[in-house]
């Protein structure tokens, strides 16, 4: 039976191994000792299991542009995902991971986190602001070599029932932000298919007003991050850890919870793709030193370019990658040329890009992994 570590917070303070049967619970102690309790009887135990590989999970893909609808006149906006990837050969597992944006909304719009030397104020403090609080896993997340996990922000539904173009989240592997207890109540843009186990429902840390997350639909500056050393509700509700966005009035609308850069795992920086030449940073060099652009209203989605000498040499990988990429927009495109997804259908393994530069790292995709 297996055994998993937990921190038994009691007089005692002391790490356990634990092996649950049905009603009872074997705590070994560290000297050998053993005691068996009812399970009912344990209180305020976390069964974290130990972090793993964390800094090799990445965000494979982001979409968040929204889709026509069926008639092609108007544009779906609920049905936004992320697809986040373990990127190496070992099992990855993370404990209080998180996911944000930083201000503003959008990349074209006004700044005021810039300085008047022309620097964002937050660089020299080493941190990133996450406007309106941020989503977290309620528990450790496993992720196994080479595969992925999709997080659904919007609708975790079949939403091609109602919109063709659109996406089916009916999959009990699926993650969903859904946490009305937190104030996303907006019932056009929450809802869950009932094979999704609540266990796979995000928690959030909601700082501002909306009654939605208020995430870009054009222009994103996206995150991943892991909390140490405290919870993600407590770390947020710190008013040590809280800032609100300069030159704006200090309400919730424009509170931010500082993430301390070594806390970040991945980014990427979106621009409008009308409005590159108007657009500013939001994520200092050493997070994010570039950007992609992203055309919206059109089902387009951002995808994670291949590392073509590193999947190249992996040995299991021979005759299994599919070349000829075709799904880039423009001149936005892989330039490994690899089609990773029929790639991994033919049982590859994929490694991809990882510079921190949004630039070399990803692409304009014509259409979502998940279609």
């Amino acid at each position: 039976m297996k055994k998993i570590l937990f921190t038994l917070f009691t007089v005692f303070s002391f790490i356990t191994s634990v092996q649950a049967q049905t009603w009872n619970m074997v705590i070994t102690h560290e000297d050998g000792k053993r005691d068996t309790i009812q399970t009912s009887a344990v209180k305020n135990v976390s069964f974290n299991l130990p972090d793993q590989n964390a800094d090799q999970v990445i965000i494979k893909e982001l979409y968040v542009g929204g889709c026509p609808d069926n008639t092609s006149t108007t544009t779906y906006y609920g049905d936004k995902y992320c697809i986040l990837y373990n990127n190496c050969s070992k099992e990855a597992v993370i404990n209080n991971l998180a996911l944000g944006y930083v201000s503003p909304y959008n990349g074209e719009a006004s700044n005021t986190w810039y300085n008047a030397a022309g620097n964002l104020s937050y660089a020299s403090e080493s941190y990133t602001p996450s406007h309106n609080g941020y989503w977290y896993f309620q528990t450790s997340l496993v992720i196994e070599p080479y595969s992925q996990v999709v997080v659904s922000f919007n609708n975790t539904v079949d939403n091609t029932a109602t919109y063709s173009n659109s996406i089916n989240f009916v999959n009990a592997a699926y993650y969903a932000m859904y946490d009305t207890e937190a104030g996303y109540t907006n019932s056009k843009l929450y809802s869950v298919a009932n094979v999704i186990p609540t266990s796979h429902y995000l928690k959030a840390v909601r700082l501002g007003i909306a009654n939605a997350w208020p995430i870009s639909q054009i222009s994103p500056a996206f995150f991943i991050f892991q909390i140490k050393g405290t919870t993600p509700a407590e770390y947020a509700a710190d008013v040590n850890n809280q800032v609100y966005t300069l030159s704006q009035a200090q309400s919730n609308i424009n509170l931010n919870v500082k993430i301390p850069n070594k806390w970040i795992l991945d980014a990427v920086e979106v621009y409008n793709e009308a409005k590159v030449s108007t657009s500013k940073k939001r994520f200092t060099s050493d997070i994010d030193a570039g950007y992609v652009s992203l055309t919206n209203k059109l089902g387009y989605t951002l995808y994670r370019n291949v590392d073509k000498e590193a999947t190249e040499a992996l040995t299991e990988n021979s005759g299994k990658l599919v070349y000829s990429y075709s799904l880039g927009v423009g001149t936005s495109t892989d330039p490994s040329g690899i089609d990773a997804e029929a790639s991994i259908k033919n049982g590859a393994h994929i490694i991809y890009s990882e510079t921190n530069n949004s630039t070399t790292d990803f692409h304009e995709r014509q259409k979502s992994s998940l279609r």
